[in-house]
């Protein structure tokens, strides 16, 4: 479910009177996160690293099974500032991560067996340690990923449940979902070349997003963008990935297809098997 900011929404100004976050704000997480948490240098000039920069709550723009993206402006006060989006693992009490076995076979949780086996168990404790396992497996992916120059939001960084990326879109609106697009024609073949770009892309990679489709998909200004990449699949290591992959070609090229526009996923598969990596 999205939301749509009303007309009379206001962006909270401040200056640097305000010495002290205010409701719906707190001071900016980037100097509590470490190197390795924080995207790929060199940073684009937007991100906002100053230790006297705020962030703003301004909202939620979708909420999800397993996770709620929200809108923040991080901005010094008095500063123009940068809208991101944040995306915020759930843990603890919600039931269903147990879904991403799937998704997990052929990786392990870098921390103690305790970790481990607490996950597999599905226990209170299990979800919380998915829940953040599932937050820097994204932020790894799309790190990887918009260094390689596929199409990817930048990931600005992670902390604990919380990745912080670019926000795709216009002022507060976000761009449409690929699912939403009412293209015709030539445009139409446009974004299926994007779309089949990216897929080759990631096979290049030994990749697969492992639940593409043209929800995950968003078209900004003609450009089309992937999102939602937490459940990446390594097509060798996983014994589910070759499946995952020609579910990935299939799930596009039907959709496509029943637009007006004829693609075979079988041709599009058999182009990502002579890709792999």
């Amino acid at each position: 479910m999205s939301h749509i900011f009303g007309d009379d929404f206001v962006v909270p100004t401040f200056t640097f009177a305000d010495v002290e976050p205010g409701v719906g704000q707190r001071w900016s997480t980037w100097p509590a996160v470490t190197p390795s948490e924080r995207g790929p240098q060199p940073w684009p000039d937007w991100v906002v690293t100053s230790r006297a920069a705020m962030d703003t709550e301004l909202g939620v723009l979708k909420t999800g099974k397993e996770a709620d993206v929200f809108l923040i402006e991080r901005a010094v006060p008095g500063e123009p500032g940068v809208v991101l989006a944040a995306k915020r693992y759930r843990s603890a009490d919600h039931r269903d991560f147990h879904r991403s076995s799937v998704y997990r076979e052929g990786r392990s949780v870098e921390k103690k067996s305790r970790d481990q086996r607490a996950v597999e168990r599905g226990s209170r404790y299990g979800r919380g340690v998915a829940a953040v396992a599932w937050s820097y497996a994204e932020f790894a992916a799309l790190s990887r990923l918009y260094a390689i120059g596929l199409p990817v939001p930048y990931p600005v960084q992670v902390d604990g449940t919380e990745m912080l990326m670019e926000f795709i879109g216009d002022g507060l609106s976000a761009a449409p979902r690929l699912a939403a697009s009412r293209a015709s024609g030539t445009e139409l073949a446009d974004l299926f070349a994007q779309v089949a770009a990216i897929v080759l892309g990631l096979a290049r990679e030994g990749c697969a997003h492992g639940d593409l489709s043209p929800y995950n998909l968003l078209v900004h200004r003609g450009r089309v963008v992937a999102i939602d990449l937490p459940q990446l699949v390594d097509v060798v290591a996983n014994p589910n990935g070759m499946a995952l992959l020609e579910r990935d070609c299939r799930n596009v090229c039907d959709w496509f297809t029943r637009r007006g526009h004829a693609a075979d996923a079988g041709e599009l598969f058999a182009h990502a098997l002579g890709e792999l990596s």
